[in-house]
């Protein structure tokens, strides 16, 4: 088997049978993984583990999707990270929405191991 870490992911997701099944998709591709079971511990892990990007689900208690993209690119140590929409929302104007709002990428559920790959890889340089 031949493992390339290529960077650290920091996966925001309520649901925890969607966190550890992208999670596996991820570790098992040679990224490392921080795990965020919402976007409030998701501020404080963005800004403590500095990750290479985030993915993040769009409809989560306390705080959205959304409003963690807004909260991240406004804050000068986290604004530059690429963040990657992961969401049941397939709507064109979701998709316009999330861009709008500071997201890079923006996959829809349920995805595959290579379209979450895919989008990953095109926000990380």
């Amino acid at each position: 088997m031949n493992l390339t870490l290529v960077g650290t992911i920091l996966i925001v997701e309520d649901s925890p049978s969607e966190l550890e099944l992208m999670s596996h998709y991820l570790k098992e591709s040679g990224y490392n993984v921080i795990k965020a079971s919402g976007a409030k511990e998701a501020l404080e892990q963005a800004i403590l583990q500095n990750p290479d990007a985030i993915v993040t689900d769009v409809v989560m208690p306390g705080m959205s999707g959304f409003e963690l993209c807004r909260s991240l690119k406004k804050n000068p140590a986290t604004q530059k990270l690429p963040i990657v929409i992961c969401s049941s929302k397939n709507l064109e104007i979701d998709r316009l929405w999330a861009m709008k709002q500071g997201a890079d990428a923006y996959i829809t559920k349920p995805y595959t191991r290579e379209q979450l790959l895919r989008a990953i890889k095109s926000v990380v340089i």
